[in-house]
């Protein structure tokens, strides 16, 4: 008998059905599925991030969704950290780990691990966020290489949020992030065999899904979230540079409740930014993850 344990990564895009395909081995190898979506971590915004439904949950065990307030920032490191637990507790239980998500790096830093970097006092990383939204990219990117030329030689200018990554590091640690990054990671056990089912729809059929989901999440109240989350973020509850503001539609229908966009062109809109990010994403597996299946 082998000692190994299974672990099924469910990735793919957006919209490209990977909580149903999760939710069927889940009932079949009585699993539970662990979120990999870096916005869905987030409470605040459940329908616009398109976390699972009641019914989901009832059908199946689900963990790490809206586990993170809004004013919290989760890293890579940060959920890493916190799904390595939750595997465990499951292993314990007698179930199966179901991962389930697209964010690449979540599901990348679990397989491969990572190089040992310290942690980062929210002060400093609220300072270099003021600091680059202040100076705009270039500049930022411009003082970046005058202190670390290794990481900015590596990065692209408008690459926003590994500029700061690489920023904060060196002004918290006085060493580049090259450094931190060229020490051996700290890998998953090795007895954890990972099996990852990769879902890639055709381009068009995907599109159409991205669309229709969106009309679906309005339906079910997410011009209403939105603006419940605004008023917190209006009235100091959650700060105005949460992560959870990048959610897909967040900015778009915010500004139609502002008067800024009309209904039309918020939906339209928020519908082209999903099928975009869709596009990236696919482009991301497809060249970063190596898949055991690959479903259309």
């Amino acid at each position: 008998m082998s000692d190994l344990q299974t672990i099924h990564i469910i990735a793919g895009p957006t919209a490209s059905g990977k909580s149903a395909k999760a939710l069927e081995i889940a009932a079949r190898e009585n699993g539970v599925i662990l979120n990999a979506d870096s916005v869905q971590v987030y409470d605040g915004l459940p329908i616009l991030s398109a976390q699972p439904s009641d019914d989901d949950k009832k059908s199946a065990p689900h963990d790490l969704y809206g586990t993170y307030h809004p004013n919290e920032d989760c890293s890579a490191g940060n959920w890493r950290e916190d799904v390595i637990g939750k595997i465990n507790q499951v292993i314990e239980n007698g179930q199966t780990p179901i991962i389930c998500g697209g964010s690449g790096l979540y599901i990348k830093a679990l397989m491969e691990g990572f190089s040992p970097i310290p942690d980062i006092p929210d002060e400093i990383r609220q300072r270099v966020i003021k600091r680059q939204e202040e100076l705009g990219n270039p500049a930022f990117y411009e003082e970046l290489k005058k202190r670390d030329p290794v990481m900015a030689d590596r990065l692209h200018p408008f690459h926003t949020a590994r500029l700061v990554r690489a920023y904060e590091v060196i002004e918290t640690t006085g060493k580049s992030l090259a450094d931190f990054q060229d020490l051996p990671k700290d890998a998953p056990p090795t007895h954890w065999d990972f099996y990852v089912t990769l879902i890639m729809p055709e381009r068009a059929a995907l599109y159409a899904r991205c669309n229709k989901r969106f009309e679906q999440m309005l339906e079910m109240g997410a011009l209403e979230e939105v603006e419940d989350f605004t008023n917190k973020i209006e009235n100091g509850e959650i700060k105005d540079n949460s992560l959870l503001c990048r959610a897909l539609g967040y900015t778009r229908l915010r500004d139609y409740l502002k008067g800024t966009l009309s209904k039309e062109d918020a939906i339209a809109l928020s519908q082209q930014d999903t099928r975009q990010y869709a596009k990236r994403q696919m482009t991301w597996f497809r060249n970063q993850l190596t898949a055991d299946e690959t479903l259309t």
